[in-house]
């Protein structure tokens, strides 16, 4: 069976995570590392990371000719992103069967998006590119 790429946005209130006691935080962690070795185990988790707090993240903006960086997030939102996991899943309806059972999802909310498929894109601007190389 061929699966689709899924890419899962996991929100968090701001603060929420470092301010649960630890006994609480280590639950949440181990629930989730666990459904993710189930999800491992599965063939559905193609990859996925943490995020460092919005603090830490600067946003790029194409402005007047030229990048400008600015820290931060680009939006003001109470909920912050935390981290991404991959997951492959046979449809959109299957992707959210599995990510409700996810115990991050009792934290903050996720966005599940399906991962735009740039093969042919690419493979058009590769053939673009070496036509100007000559």
């Amino acid at each position: 069976m061929r699966y689709l790429k899924y890419v899962c946005l996991g929100y968090i209130e701001a603060g929420k995570f470092e301010n649960m006691p630890e006994s609480e935080r280590n639950g949440m962690l181990d629930g989730c590392f666990a459904y993710d070795d189930v999800l491992r185990s599965n063939g559905h988790f193609a990859g996925g990371e943490a995020l460092q707090p919005a603090s830490t993240a600067v946003t790029l903006r194409f402005q007047g000719g030229k990048v400008t960086v600015t820290d931060g997030p680009y939006a003001e939102t109470k909920e912050q992103i935390g981290g991404i996991l991959i997951l492959e899943a046979r449809s959109l309806d299957h992707a959210i069967e599995l990510m409700s059972k996810h115990p991050g999802v009792r934290s903050g909310p996720f966005e599940i998006r399906p991962a735009a498929d740039l093969s042919e894109m690419i493979r058009e601007s590769e053939q673009r590119r070496s036509a100007v190389k000559g």
